[in-house]
């Protein structure tokens, strides 16, 4: 069984306002994302925010741990509940590939160019914690070496929304 993670944690700096809640053609990122991964997994939640379209988690072991933090809280999630993997995104990766389990699968694997979109074994939590818990950098990528996570490289970018200006150039991109 795979658990899909919304990582939700962040604080949008570069956005200016709250990018969970921002529109691409009328649905919210937000909502985007927790649709993409229900249509893989078995149960979705969101990670970092109290108030979501999903079931929220809060980041371990404290908010402000970036996407380690909520990818920690996921793989306890997943360890307490009995899923094998876990297959997350970011709540600004927008349009993401029809294969991306199958991309993705066997886990450890994660996004070359955005290793926060990956699948993740349930049974990397106590890395995941060792890592949060010392002086090391704490980085996606980091912990994909750690895991000897595959990388995989996509036939076409996944757009990822930091910036107003991202979320305008993708949406003038997806006009017929």
């Amino acid at each position: 069984m795979i658990l899909g993670a919304v990582l939700a944690g962040g604080l949008s700096s570069r956005f200016g306002s709250d990018k969970a809640l921002a529109e691409l053609n009328g649905h919210t990122l937000i909502a985007l994302a927790v649709d993409a991964l229900s249509g893989w997994c078995e149960h979705v939640v969101v990670v970092g925010r109290e108030t979501a379209p999903a079931p929220t988690l809060p980041d371990w072991p404290r908010p402000g741990m970036g996407p380690l933090g909520g990818l920690a809280a996921a793989l306890h999630h997943a360890l307490d509940e009995g899923y094998e993997a876990v297959l997350t995104c970011g709540v600004d990766a927008a349009l993401l590939p029809d294969d991306l389990p199958a991309l993705l699968g066997p886990a450890p694997a994660c996004l070359a160019a955005q290793p926060v979109i990956g699948m993740w074994p349930a049974s990397a939590a106590p890395v995941l914690e060792a890592l949060l818990q010392s002086e090391e950098r704490h980085s996606m990528s980091g912990f994909a070496d750690r895991i000897a996570a595959r990388r995989v490289k996509t036939a076409a970018s996944i757009p990822n929304i930091n910036t107003l200006d991202d979320l305008s150039a993708l949406t003038r991109r997806m006009r017929p």
